[in-house]
Order: C-alpha cells, then structure tokens, then sequence
C-alpha cells in the first residue's frame, strides 16, 4: 500500500504509514529552505519592500526535513524545484517530476490575438503581472525595470494581493496600473487584453499562470526558476532571475519588435490539458 501527503503537513502521517510498512510519497508544493533562502538575499537586497518578512521557525524546517527521510518518493511539480531539493542532499533517484494539473478554460480555445505595427504612448506595450505582489515572485526586479522604462510605450498591469511593505502609490513611476486582488471570475480578462506577461520570479515550485497565459496564447517573458514552459526566443524569452536590466532588454525587444509577438503568439503551444486523472495516473505508476 502507498499512502501520498503533501510537504509540511506530512510528518506524523508518514510515521504512522511507515510503521504499517507502506510507501510513502511526498508532495512537495515548492522548493523548500533553498527558496527561502534565495528570498531572504532579495530581501537584503530591497529592504524598503521587506519590511516584516522574516523566516520560518527552525522547528517548521525540522519538521520538513523529517518528511524528507520519511518519504520513499518526493514528487516535485519542476525541474527547479528537483534541483533545489538536490541541493538539500534529496537524491535524483527520489524524485519525480509531475507538472500541475490544469484545464484550460473553453473560452480560450481558438483564440487569437493582435498586435498594432508600433507600440507608442497612445497605444503603449501591455505588460501582464499577475500572481502575489512580493519579493519571491520578482517585484523588486520589476519596479526597478518599470522605473528605468518611464519614457518608454509601455504600461505594467500588476493584478494581485500587495504583500509588499511599501504601498503601490509610493512605488508607481507613472506606467503601472495597480489592480490588486480581483475576483477569479475576472482574471480572463486580463490574459485577453495583454500584449505579453511577465513572470519574473525569484522561485517557484512550478508557476499555474504560465499555463493560464499559454491558454491565451500570450508571449512570456520568465525566468527559469519555475516550470518550463515557453522556447525562448520563439514564444517568450527566458531571463535572468532577479536583473532588472534583462527585463529592461526583453520589454524592449517586445516593444520595437510587434511582429515578433505576432510571431511569439502564434508559436505558443495552444493550453494543453493535464487533468487530475492525469496527475492520479502518474502518481500510480509511483506506487
């Protein structure tokens, strides 16, 4: 018998699986203390943002590490995430990559989008945020670069819950809309009206909007610290996590190159479903 748990809930249950002599098989939702770690430097780093984040308690890491030697099988979402755990000492033959579940909505099939000729200020660049306003998911990075493109076409839609510790009036240059948190229902929308997303994110353990972009076909400027998801070059490009000036290149490839969205778009991969029976599937193969 198998018995499946997810990360930092799992210890005792996996004690009381191991006694009866079962496998055991971790869920691990994100990258664990390595990516706490990398959020702690980018909080060093921007520390007019950070105000009141602070580390996790030494007993939750203790407790997750007791789920790691309990657990058989550790099953991550990404190749990241697979490598931060080996960076902890977790070894390849424990892991399994399985990415997300996701389904994408029926309004997006057959969609198509596009672009102007020229990006001016009467129709700037449209560029998507979308997830938690915070330090791990890039923003220091992001407001630099917004900053530094202010006399640039371009306008930055951040939509999301702020958890930075400076409010958005006090960080906004003039080209960002702050939407702030919005109703699931309303989310769509968002992917529909932007011309590219960007997903500048320090760590994650795998990133479900890139999937919810892709399903509408838009180009994604992202990090590889996260699923992968776009070729870079042909449907978005990869960066460099945590440089302002490579979102700074990559927002401006996008603005003087509207044909090369146009072609981005086209070449993203239409939303490919991966169903909860896909993902229980594969997690059998496991037990």
């Amino acid at each position: 018998m198998s018995l499946f748990a997810y990360s930092y809930a799992a210890d005792q249950i996996f004690e009381f699986a191991r006694a009866r002599g079962w496998r055991t098989i971790l869920g691990q939702i994100d990258p664990g203390i390595f990516e706490e770690e990398i959020v702690e430097e980018e909080a060093k780093r921007y520390p007019e943002l950070a105000a009141g984040w602070k580390r996790a308690p030494e007993a939750y890491w203790a407790g997750w590490r007791r789920e790691l030697e309990l657990a058989d099988t550790i099953v991550v979402n990404s190749l990241w995430s697979a490598s931060a755990l080996r960076a902890e000492g977790v070894s390849a033959d424990r892991l399994k990559v399985i990415p997300l579940a996701y389904d994408p909505p029926a309004s997006s099939f057959g969609f198509r989008r596009s672009y102007p000729e020229r990006f001016d200020k009467n129709r700037p660049l449209r560029v998507l945020f979308l997830g938690q306003v915070n330090l791990r998911k890039g923003l220091g990075p992001l407001l630099e670069a917004a900053r530094a493109l202010s006399e640039a076409p371009v306008e930055f839609h951040v939509v999301g819950p702020n958890q930075l510790s400076l409010s958005p009036s006090a960080t906004n240059g003039g080209n960002i809309v702050w939407h702030g948190n919005v109703p699931r229902k309303a989310v769509d929308r968002f992917y529909r009206d932007a011309d590219v997303m960007l997903f500048p994110t320090l760590s994650d353990g795998f990133g479900l909007t890139q999937l919810e972009a892709r399903s509408w076909r838009l180009p994604i400027l992202v990090t590889p610290r996260c699923g992968a998801v776009i070729e870079d070059g042909v449907s978005g490009i990869v960066m460099e996590a945590g440089n302002a000036r490579e979102i700074v290149s990559a927002i401006k490839r996008s603005i003087d190159n509207p044909s090369w969205l146009q072609h981005a778009s086209a070449a993203v991969a239409p939303g490919e479903r991966q169903s909860l029976e896909d993902v229980a599937a594969a997690l059998s193969l496991i037990g």
